[in-house]
């Protein structure tokens, strides 16, 4: 079992080849909205990076996706009232996205 410094050490290595192949900048600014604004639907990251990027939601729920089961760094919790996933970044791993991206 990995300790929680080693687990960290883990997240950094995978978000830094992640945002190394990150030719558009996008991956980037998916990341800097949950630095930012930490609770968002896939709708809402999808209208925010239309401004930006033409991506498809799809896309955006792919790679939501990605960053929550391969870098456990986001809760995902279901609103009571409807079947909408709300993502949130965890508050331990608040610094080490924030300090990855600021260094890419």
């Amino acid at each position: 079992m990995l300790s929680p410094g080693e687990i960290r050490k883990e997240i950094e290595e995978r978000l830094r080849a992640y945002l190394s192949r990150d030719t558009s900048g996008i991956r980037k600014e998916l990341l800097n909205l949950f630095i930012r604004v930490r609770s968002l639907t896939i709708a809402e990251i999808h209208a925010r990076l239309n401004e930006h990027f033409s991506i498809g939601i799809k896309s955006v729920a792919s790679m939501v996706g990605i960053i929550a089961s391969k870098f456990g760094i986001l809760h995902i919790r279901r609103k009571a009232e409807s079947t909408t996933s709300v993502y949130e970044m965890k508050e331990q791993y608040l610094d080490v996205v924030t300090d990855i991206v600021a260094s890419t």
